[in-house]
């Protein structure tokens, strides 16, 4: 956004060349053209210089944006991510063969997370809680895309925040209740589930092909948290069942 300085400071450039072509169309004196042309040249000129520091800026934000998504995909979203990919039907993606995979397996897996299909409705109630509990990062996430101009990503949480208000109103009311059976009786919100749920399948594996492009390290150091994770959550599973036999 243009401060008020500066929009000032573009109106005087763009007045002052029609001031001197009235000078030379008065006096005929040809140099006034040159003068004319100073101002917008300057004009053209900023113009340019400030769309690279701006371009420049944004580059510099979704960099750090990058490194924020580590720290949250790794603490706070772990769970969710979690509980999200081991509700998967199709597609059969795990971290090992995230890990494993080229850049176009990568690329093919995003592909086919366009047509996400999970495990059961059953399963897909724990995925949503888990969304609910993490209420304060798409906060977090909105704040931020408000201070940085991504207004995409303001779009996406609003429409995660306001998926979220649905659920709490609903268990606030119904709380022995399975949000998911609700709404599997409205297309709407089955629709508002689907979009919410995959979209972070989807998000998750942009992000990794993100940093397998941009910073592999990273993305190992990532996906093995995330296997790890996986391997003690099996560990726990299997303790939890020995105990009830």
């Amino acid at each position: 956004m243009k401060t008020p300085k500066n929009t000032i400071a573009y109106i005087v450039l763009i007045a002052v060349s029609p001031l001197f072509l009235l000078i030379e169309h008065l006096t005929h004196i040809e140099f006034m053209l040159h003068l004319a042309a100073i101002p917008l040249e300057v004009l053209v000129g900023v113009f340019i210089v400030e769309k690279f520091l701006e371009k420049r800026a944004k580059g510099e934000k979704l960099r750090q944006l990058m490194f924020i998504k580590s720290y949250l995909f790794r603490s706070e979203m772990l769970n969710l991510f979690l509980a999200n990919f081991e509700t998967l039907k199709f597609p059969a993606v795990t971290m090992s063969k995230i890990k494993s995979a080229t850049l176009e397996e990568l690329k093919q897996m995003r592909k086919d997370a366009d047509n996400i299909e999970y495990k059961s409705l059953e399963a897909m109630e724990p995925v949503i809680l888990e969304y609910v509990k993490a209420e304060q990062v798409w906060h977090n996430f909105k704040e931020r895309a408000i201070t940085y101009n991504f207004e995409e990503i303001f779009q996406d949480m609003i429409f995660i925040l306001h998926f979220i208000y649905d659920v709490k109103l609903f268990k606030g009311n119904n709380p022995d209740k399975l949000f998911i059976y609700e709404a599997e009786k409205r297309v709407l919100m089955m629709k508002k589930v689907k979009i919410v749920l995959g979209g972070g399948i989807q998000k998750f594996l942009d992000y990794v092909i993100e940093l397998k492009e941009k910073q592999p390290d990273m993305f190992c150091d990532l996906i093995s948290d995330y296997e790890l994770s996986f391997q003690i959550r099996d560990i726990q599973d299997e303790r939890g069942g020995n105990q009830t036999i």
